[in-house]
């Protein structure tokens, strides 16, 4: 009885949080393009996302890392270790940190270390960079929050679609062999559509393709120049590093570097949104108005 008595009042929740959305974004619209970006990146809170995000990524990135080494093939161990040395430039003791955390001391013992439930308990945790990822989408879109039950499928796709991706990074990164211009080229494109498919996927399909493209260029295109910056400054740090402290070295660089990614992301993402809103692209790109929660 309870529960059905709170049921209208929840729904009048979510209709008065949608008219306020709608009214935001109706008068962000009529402001000036630079105090719409100043309003938008307030809003998403850019550091407190990207720190969060990167944190996430890399306590989810360890687990995943020892899961694939203790059940994946040899072949697709040599893959993740070529493309983490292809994407961050890895080499000398940092590169050799790597491979020893891919190598598995022996599939039977890990097994039992892991167990069937520490499997499981292992992937469902690492949906949490899925999750958090959704509320920037959702946040930079002034969408209302999609609930966990229509959500959750979704948080799990983006987890193994993202981590077929980093396995083949190498091979892409290297152009399939044939150079690294055509690299560029080709991790150009497949990071703007993997971005794009990203904000379509967790947005719950409530924004039409189109407008998610400016948001999926930009975090594209900034994140093939940082795949390329990182050549210079990552290898050295990672080795001083751990020359200087050891695994722990290991630790605060990647840490950092992935604040800097995520930072890339979701400032293209949260900018995407204004661009796409923007008077003349607006009506090009049929961007709509925040709707109400709901599914696809």
């Amino acid at each position: 009885m309870a529960a059905q008595r709170d049921e209208p009042g929840r729904a009048e929740w979510f209709r008065a949080r949608s008219a306020w959305l709608r009214e935001r974004t109706a008068t962000l619209r009529e402001a000036p393009f630079l105090r719409r970006l100043a309003s938008q990146l307030l809003h998403v809170h850019v550091l407190d996302m990207a720190t969060r995000l990167a944190a996430q990524a890399f306590l989810t990135a360890i687990p995943v890392l020892f899961v694939l080494a203790a059940f994946m093939p040899q072949e697709v161990r040599n893959s993740v270790s070529e493309s983490l040395r292809t994407v961050l430039g890895l080499q000398g003791a940092s590169l050799d940190e790597i491979r020893a955390a891919l190598r598995p001391s022996g599939q039977g013992s890990t097994i039992d270390a892991f167990g069937g439930i520490g499997i499981l308990v292992t992937l469902l945790s690492a949906t949490s960079c899925s999750r958090i990822l959704q509320r920037l989408c959702e946040r930079s879109w002034h969408l209302p929050h999609l609930a966990g039950r229509l959500a959750a499928w979704r948080w799990l796709a983006w987890l193994l679609v993202w981590l077929t991706a980093l396995i083949l990074q190498g091979q892409v990164r290297s152009g399939f062999g044939a150079g690294s211009g055509l690299g560029v080229v080709l991790y150009l494109i497949t990071a703007t559509l993997l971005w794009w498919w990203t904000q379509h996927l967790l947005l719950g399909g409530r924004v039409p393709w189109l407008p998610l493209l400016p948001g999926a260029l930009l975090t594209g295109a900034a994140l093939t120049a940082l795949a390329w910056v990182s050549r210079l400054y990552v290898p050295r740090s990672l080795n001083r590093s751990v020359t200087q402290f050891g695994p722990l070295g290991l630790v605060f660089t990647l840490l950092s570097w992935l604040i800097v990614v995520f930072t890339a992301v979701t400032l293209g993402i949260a900018i995407g949104y204004v661009v796409a809103s923007q008077g003349r692209l607006a009506r090009l790109l049929a961007t709509p108005e925040p709707a109400p929660a709901g599914g696809d």
